[in-house]
């Protein structure tokens, strides 16, 4: 039997895990919510939620983890989430839509990808920006505070208007 000393954060197998992040509306405390429910206990009994200021991360070992497990939260995340968001890579999130089309094989997204938008997380609601072709988030400092949290969001091109 094979037996290691690496824990799942220092293995090499860690930087392919899957984040879900699930952003909370105002008013919202997601993490206790989720929490103190029988059902979405029982749907995260295999996961740590962290606790964010503006919800939720779950670690999945995969893509199609990831979309399973939004699909048995999908009442809470209609009543409670604002945002579904996938990080793929560390500092790159997708959309729903766009983690659904690279799941069924419809998309093949490379860097750098054409639909981006970034999500501005400060108050309530979500402000997002949409970026143009070739540019950067840096370009986009002046409508971002320092205090903000700044997502980089890959979508499709039907979430991406305007091109």
């Amino acid at each position: 039997m094979f037996c290691s000393r690496e824990t799942l954060s220092t293995s090499p197998l860690y930087r392919y895990a899957m984040n879900v992040l699930l952003i909370q509306p105002e008013g919202v405390d997601l993490y206790t919510t989720l929490l103190n429910s029988e059902t979405s206990r029982d749907a995260l009994r295999f996961y740590r939620p962290d606790r964010l200021e503006y919800g939720i991360r779950i670690r999945t070992a995969s893509l199609g983890s990831a979309l399973a497990l939004v699909s048995e939260l999908r009442w809470y995340i209609q009543r409670y989430v604002d945002e579904v968001l996938f990080e793929p890579e560390e500092g790159i999130y997708c959309s729903f839509n766009l983690a659904r089309q690279i799941y069924e094989r419809d998309v093949k997204p490379t860097s750098p990808w054409r639909y981006r938008c970034l999500y501005r997380i400060s108050d309530h609601p979500v402000e997002i920006i949409r970026m143009a072709a070739g540019t950067t988030p840096r370009a986009y400092a002046d409508r971002t505070g320092s205090a903000d949290t700044v997502l980089e969001v890959w979508c499709t091109e039907e979430e991406h208007p305007g091109e």
